[in-house]
Order: C-alpha cells, then structure tokens, then sequence
C-alpha cells in the first residue's frame, strides 16, 4: 500500500514537472497551480479572502498555494493506493485533474487562448501512464516457482517475470528515474520560464525617469516626527504593503506594453508605449496610498512619492468629459495584464485631484510588484477602485452596464477612503514605566486632510493630541501625545477629525463592503 502511494506522488511530481515545462510554450501563468490557485482567489468568498489576508498578510498566497500542493499529494498518493485494485480507474481519475487545471487555466480573466489548457493537459497525460507502470510493477505476475526436481536448489531471481511484474527493486529503480527526470524537466521548465522574466528586469534596468515637469512640494519641516516606533512619513518601497490577487507577480517587458483608451464618449482612441508615455508631462506627488482590507488599526496604508502622467490629461484628449459636463461615461475600467479589473468614478479622476499613472515610486521606476511599467492611482479612493496594477486597458463605460472583479463580489462600486486613525507606539499589551509616556500614530483622510486627533485612557476625557506638521492633502499625518501615566492594566483609544469636520465613528465595521471602520485601541501595563 505505501509503495502504491508512492507511486501516485510520483505520478503527480511528473504531472507538475510536465506541467511546468509545457507552459514555457504557452505563458507562465498556465501553469497548474497557478491557474488552479487563480481559480481559487476567483471562487473565495469575500469574508474568506478577507481572514486570509487578516491572518497571513502578505504571505496568502504562499499559503494558498503550499495548500494546493497539500491537497495535490494527498490526493495523488489515495490514487495511487486505489490503484492496486483499479489501476485503470485510477490513472483515469488522473486525467480529470488535468481537466481541471485545464478549465482552471482558461477560465481566467486574463486567459486569451485554449491553448492555457496545454500544460494541465500533458502533465495529466503524463501522470496516468506513469502511475499506470509503476503500480503495473507492484501488481504483476511473481518469479516462476522452483522446479519439483530440484526441491533444495535456491529460488528463482525475482527480477526475471514477465511483463509488469518486476520485483520490488526494479519498482524503486523506476521510482527514483522518475523522479529524476521531472526534477530535470521541471528545473528546465522554471529556467525557460525565468528567461522572460529576466528580460523585464533587463528592460526594467534600462529605464532612466526624466525629471518631472510638475515637481512634488517640498515636506515641510516637522512632518515626520522621527519617534521611536511610529512610522516613518515616507514609507520605504521595501515595506510598503502589496495586496493582490496575483499568485505570481507579472513581469512585463516594457518593449511589449501598450495602454490603451477607449469607449463611450472617447472620440480619439488612445494607444501608448512605455516611450511615449514618458515623452509626457510627468508629475510628482506624495500621495498615501490605503487597502480596503485594511483592519482598524491594520498595515495596509503606505505613503510614497509617486511620478506619473496626469490620468485626467490623457483623458481629455481622447476627449472624455466627465458626467458633470455631458460625458456619457461615469465609469473607468481599468484591466491589468493579469486579467484583474477596477472600476473607478470618471467625474472624481477628472475633479483636479493628482490621479495618475505613475511610472515610479520613490525616485525609482516602479517595482514589479507594485506595477511596473505602469500602474494607476486615485488619491482619496481605496486601492481595490483606483490603484490597478500593470495596468494595460482602459475602457469608460458606465456602472450600470459592467460590474468589475471585485464588485462582483459584493464589495462596494464606489469607495472612498474613510477618515482613520491609529496608535502606532506603545504597541499592543505592551508594558511601559509610569510616568510620562508618548504615545503616537497616524491618522489618514486623502483628499481631506486630518483636521485634529483625540486620544483617551480608560473611556475617560478625550485628550487632544500634538499633529506634526502638514504634508500634502492627499497624506497621512502624524501626531503624538504625552500621556501621564499611572499604574495599571489602561485601554488607549484614538480618533481622528478630518477637514470637513467629520469625526471618524466609533462603530465598527469590517472591510467588506466598503471599507473598515471604529477606533483603533490598544491595551497596555503601566508599572
């Protein structure tokens, strides 16, 4: 039985290895997993989606995937056990999980070709003949017996049968030949579909960013006030947070891109490279950027200094105009390069604020995994509306007529990043010395700007806390308060007031559909 097993993991290694090696004529996102994975971010329920991000963070994906690899043995080696008894049932049982991978790979939105079915198809072909041969090896006929003339003479070499039948070694021989060989095959699957990778670094390299035409404001002196623990107001592109769908990061040759603009109320279609792009008035901006999954208090809010092309401006001379002016079109649907859409309000692109297509990002061409070449970015609006990475296609059209990705499920159409605040230092359940201590965080409402921020101990007096000095309108602020403290188990709590005399509410809420929402506390011992 644990020799049958094996047989099946060794079928379902060769079905990866195949698999990984056959994408290399399709495209790296055919592969089984991912697209099996890909499939599985689709299907997920918001609330599901939601705890993952909530408990893994950045890591979803690895564990989403580790999960698939879990599951794919388990199955393979239950297969391959069946198979002693069913060996044709079995390796046919094998085929449906490249029907799968292949309904999986082109039921992508990001999937133009039935050819994505290749790589699912042939290692699935692949998988149910080796399972077929190494359990033909188990299940075979024994040696011949010793003939009855000669009852002392030693037993027959068990290796000399028939057909399937070998002996025990010659099934070990197999299984390590196998083995063998799809890590060969998968290790030069992996390197081929690296090349193309490297060739995007490569064109990644040769970006030089011209100045901006428009340069961000200098920060005024005291905007970061460089306290132990509260973060800094620039977030470095090293720990600025990534929130997607992608279980692979997109690596696109700038050679290949194009962007392109049309539909309703577009009387001059738009086609651009990456050159002409950069040929354009590049503006540069401090903007915060915030992730609607982002918890009360959470990480997935980030401030960097972004340099793109105004997307208003290209707008306009594909002659868009907004509703307010007789446009026909109140949304843009904005598409990525991995099937991902975003739908954003055309009347708030075009109100004047910094919307962008920004090329780079704290001085440097985008990362990879923030966009390069290209990605979009709507101050004021949550990133799941506004902020689309690698970014190809945009196309205006109206709510009404197209729900995309993630309204479909059941987020918000429209979403407007809500006033928030949180307490960045002392850290939770941390434990301090009585006395004076500081206490500091940032509190956000792009677009709005932070009018005030309170913090109270216990429920008691709100306290107003010191702001920092003010950075641009579309950034966070931070602020820090002197707390007197006195011993005890003490609750902290925090809450923000933006420029337009709102007071951030106190009832919580989680992020679906539109965003989270409550004060952010934190419970400490002072001593």
């Amino acid at each position: 039985m644990a020799a049958a097993a094996l047989s099946g993991l060794a079928a379902g290694y060769a079905a990866l290895a195949v698999a990984e090696l056959a994408a290399v004529a399709v495209r790296p996102e055919a592969s089984p997993v991912t697209a099996v994975g890909g499939a599985a971010i689709d299907r997920t329920p918001s609330a599901v989606k939601d705890w993952a991000i909530r408990n893994f963070g950045t890591n979803d994906k690895l564990m989403l995937q580790l999960g698939i690899l879990t599951v794919l043995a388990v199955l393979a080696a239950t297969l391959g056990a069946a198979a002693l008894r069913f060996r044709g049932a079995a390796s046919a049982g094998v085929l449906l999980f490249g029907v799968v991978g292949a309904l999986a790979a082109t039921g992508r939105p990001d999937s133009t070709s039935p050819l994505d079915a290749v790589p699912s198809v042939a290692g699935a072909l692949v998988a149910a003949v080796v399972l077929f041969a190494l359990v033909g090896r188990l299940t075979g006929p024994d040696a011949a017996p010793p003939a009855p003339s000669a009852p002392s003479a030693p037993p027959a070499p068990r290796s000399t049968v028939s057909g399937w039948g070998l002996d025990r070694r010659g099934f070990v021989v197999g299984v390590a030949g196998m083995a063998a060989v799809s890590t060969g095959a998968g290790f030069l699957g992996r390197r081929l579909n690296a090349a193309g990778a490297q060739n995007a670094a490569a064109s990644r390299a040769t970006v030089e960013l011209p100045p901006p035409a428009s340069a961000a404001p200098a920060l005024p002196r005291g905007v970061d006030l460089r306290l132990p623990g509260l973060s800094p107001f620039t977030t470095p592109t090293a720990d600025f947070y990534r929130v997607d769908t992608a279980l692979t990061v997109p690596r696109v040759d700038i050679g290949s891109w194009k962007l392109r603009i049309h539909g309703q109320g577009v009387s001059r279609p738009l086609t651009l490279g990456f050159p002409e792009l950069l040929r354009r008035p590049l503006v540069e901006r401090d903007i915060t950027l915030t992730c609607v999954s982002n918890e009360v208090g959470g990480s997935y809010v980030g401030t960097a200094r972004w340099l793109g092309v105004r997307l208003a401006d290209l707008l306009e001379e594909a002659g868009v105009r907004p509703p307010s002016k007789g446009g026909p079109a109140d949304q843009l649907v904005a598409r990525s390069v991995d099937g991902m859409t975003l739908g954003t309000p055309v009347e708030t692109v075009m109100d004047g604020r910094d919307a962008l297509l920004a090329v780079g990002m704290n001085g440097e061409p985008l990362p990879f995994a923030h966009g390069f070449p290209v990605r979009m970015l709507v101050p004021g609006l949550f990133g799941y509306v506004s902020a689309c990475k690698w970014i190809r296609d945009i196309e205006l059209t109206t709510f009404d007529a197209y729900d995309p990705y993630w309204v479909r499920r059941d987020w918000a159409a429209e979403a407007p990043v809500k006033t928030e605040s949180r307490i960045d230092t002392p850290k939770p359940f941390a434990n301090v010395r009585a006395g004076t201590v500081v206490v500091a965080g940032v509190a956000w409402a792009q677009h709005k700007g932070i009018d005030r921020v309170e913090v109270r101990v216990d429920g008691g007096a709100w306290r107003r806390a010191e702001l920092a000095a003010e950075g641009p309108v579309d950034t966070w602020r931070q602020w820090s308060w002197e707390w007197p403290a006195t011993p005890g188990t003490r609750t902290l709590e925090v809450r923000a007031t933006d420029r337009t005399g709102y007071t951030q509410t106190d009832k919580r809420a989680r992020p679906v559909p539109d965003g989270a929402s409550g004060w952010h506390s934190v419970v400490v011992t002072v001593a």
